[in-house]
C-alpha cells in the first residue's frame, strides 16, 4: 500500500446520512473482537514508534559520552546554558514542542496514516545529521530539528491506535503499543553500555547509539506502510466509501480468524452533529478537560524525565562509576517495556484515571527512597519501582487524552494538551541540573514529589472516566 498526502476537510461539515454512516461504520469497528489480525495493526503502527523511544530515552544514556568527549559539559554557569547537557535535552523537547503545538493539525488534515509514515523520515535525516555536528551549537540546532519529527509521530500515533481498535481493548491496545515502543529502552541502555565509553573507527561511542536509531528506522518505514488509514478519520471528512472499504476489509480478516460470525453491531444514533472545528475544543465539555490536560502534562513530564533523562548522571552522584552507573542504567531500562506488559493485565478493568493518580504517588514514594539511599543493589530496585510507575502512567495517559476529544480534531487537540509535557520537559533538564547542583539527589526527587502531587490532584479530582465508552459517546 503507498502512502500520499491527501488533504481532508478539516472544519467542515459533513452532511447528515454521511453522519449517521460514520456512526454506524464506528459501530461495525467496536464490536470487533481482539483478534490476531488487530494486535497485528497495533503492532505495525508500535514498531512505527519504537525508534522514536530509542531517540527519546538514549538521551541520558549518551550524556555521559557527549560529557566525556568535550562536546558539551555536565553543568553550565547559568540556568538556561546551551552549551551543556540541559540544553540538549531542552533543543529535544522543544523541537517535540513544535512538533506537538504547532503541527498537531497534519494528522487531522491529511490523515493518520500518511503522517505516521513521513515523520519517521524526517526523524531518521534530522538524528543522522545531529550524529556528525561536531559543535555544541549543531548538535543543540539538529536536535531540536529532530525532536519536530518526533512530535508529530507521537501524537499521530495515539490518535491512529485508539481509533483503530474496538472499545473493549483500547487500554490493552496501548499498554501493548507502550510495550512494543519501550522495548527500545533497554536495547538503547545495552548499545551505551557497550559503546558510549568507546571509540570505533575514529568516531565516538555516542554518535554510533545515534546512527544505529537511523539504520532501524529505515527498515521499518517500509514494514508499518501495510496499516490502513482512520476509517472513523474518513468517515468523519466524510470519505464514506473508502472508510467503508477499509472496515470491511478488517471485518473480513477478523472474521476468518475469529472462527464464527462477528457479534451484531450495537444501535447507535448521533446524539448531535460531529465536532469539525478545532475552535469547539474551548467549549463544553472540551474546555474543561483542555485545562486539566495541559496542567497534568507539565508536571508529569518534569517528573517522568526529570528522572528517565538523568538516571546514569543521579546514579554517578550517589558515588557509582561512568560503567557502572550506565549498567545500573540498562537493568532500570527493562522496567520500560515491563511496565506496559502489566498494565495489559488489568488497563482495560480499571478506571483509567486512578491507572494514572495511584502511580503518580507510588513515585513519590521510592523516588524519596531512592535520594536517600546509596547501595546500588537497593538504588537498582528503587529506579525499578520508578520505572515501572512511571510506564504505568504513560500507557494509562496515552490512551487517557486521545478518548477525551473527538474524532476531527483528536489530533490537533491531543498536540495541544501534549505540547504542555513538552514545555515542561524542556525545563526539565535545566531545573534538575540546578537541584542536582545545589541540593543534590534528594533536592532533585523534592522537585519530583511536588510535580506528581499536581499529576494526583489534577487528574483524581478533575478527571472523568472513559473505561469501556464508545469514542462518540465520550465527544457528547
Amino acid at each position: 500500500m503507498t502512502s500520499t498526502l491527501h488533504p481532508g476537510t478539516l472544519g467542515a461539515s459533513i452532511t447528515g446520512p454521511a453522519v449517521r454512516s460514520a456512526v454506524h461504520l464506528t459501530a461495525r469497528m467496536d464490536r470487533l473482537p481482539a483478534t490476531t489480525h488487530l494486535w497485528l495493526m497495533v503492532l505495525l503502527i508500535s514498531l512505527g514508534g519504537f525508534f522514536e523511544v530509542y531517540d527519546l530515552i538514549f538521551t541520558g544514556y549518551i550524556a555521559p559520552g557527549m560529557a566525556k568527549s568535550g562536546v558539551l559539559a555536565t553543568t553550565t554557569e547559568t540556568f538556561f546554558g546551551f552549551k551543556g547537557i540541559a540544553g540538549f535535552i531542552a533543543a529535544t523537547f522543544a523541537g517535540l514542542f513544535v512538533g506537538t503545538f504547532g503541527l498537531g493539525f497534519l494528522p487531522d488534515k491529511f490523515g493518520r496514516r500518511a503522517v505516521f509514515t513521513y515523520s519517521l523520515l524526517w526523524y531518521c535525516a534530522g538524528s543522522a545529521i545531529m550524529a556528525f555536528q561536531s559543535s555544541a551549537e549543531g548538535i543543540v540546532f539538529w536536535r531540536f530539528v529532530t525532536g519536530i519529527g518526533v512530535g508529530i509521530e507521537i501524537v499521530t500515533i495515539d490518535a491512529y491506535i485508539t481509533e483503530l481498535v474496538p472499545q473493549h481493548m483500547r487500554g490493552r491496545a496501548m499498554a501493548f503499543n507502550q510495550a512494543v515502543m519501550f522495548a527500545a529502552a533497554p536495547v538503547a541502555a545495552l548499545l551505551s553500555y557497550f559503546l558510549v565509553p568507546t571509540t570505533l573507527a575514529g568516531i565516538d561511542g555516542w554518535r554510533w547509539v545515534v546512527l544505529i536509531g537511523c539504520i532501524g528506522s529505515v527498515a521499518v518505514w517500509f514494514i508499518r506502510r501495510a496499516v490502513p488509514e482512520s476509517p472513523r478519520w474518513l468517515a468523519m471528512q466524510g470519505r464514506v466509501e473508502e472508510a467503508e472499504r477499509v472496515v470491511k476489509a478488517i471485518e473480513t480478516k477478523v472474521e476468518k480468524q475469529y472462527g464464527a460470525p462477528l457479534p451484531q453491531p450495537k444501535p447507535a444514533q448521533p446524539k448531535g452533529p460531529p465536532t469539525q472545528s478545532f475552535r469547539e475544543i474551548w467549549n463544553r465539555p472540551y474546555r474543561a478537560r483542555v485545562v486539566m490536560l495541559l496542567v497534568f502534562n507539565f508536571f508529569q513530564a518534569i517528573g517522568y524525565y526529570g528522572f528517565a533523562n538523568w538516571v546514569p548522571t543521579l546514579l554517578m552522584s550517589q558515588g557509582i562509576t561512568v560503567t557502572k552507573s550506565l549498567w545500573y542504567s540498562f537493568i532500570i531500562a527493562f522496567a520500560l517495556p515491563i511496565g506496559p506488559l502489566l498494565a495489559m493485565t488489568f488497563a482495560d478493568r480499571i478506571e483509567r484515571k486512578w491507572l494514572i493518580v495511584v502511580p503518580a504517588l507510588a513515585v513519590i514514594v521510592f523516588g524519596i527512597a531512592f535520594g536517600a539511599m546509596t547501595d546500588p543493589l537497593l538504588l537498582t530496585l528503587c529506579g525499578v519501582l520508578i520505572s515501572l510507575a512511571g510506564q504505568t502512567i504513560s500507557v494509562s495517559y496515552h490512551a487517557y487524552q486521545a478518548e477525551l476529544f473527538p474524532t476531527a480534531v483528536r489530533a490537533r487537540a491531543n498536540g495541544l494538551v501534549y505540547s504542555s509535557s513538552r514545555v515542561g520537559a524542556m525545563l526539565s533538564g535545566f531545573l534538575i541540573a540546578w537541584l542536582l547542583k545545589g541540593y543534590g539527589v534528594a533536592g532533585v526527587f523534592v522537585g519530583i514529589t511536588g510535580c506528581m502531587l499536581a499529576v494526583a490532584v489534577s487528574i483524581g479530582l478533575f478527571g472523568p472516566r472513559t473505561n469501556g465508552m464508545r469514542l462518540e459517546d465520550l465527544s457528547h
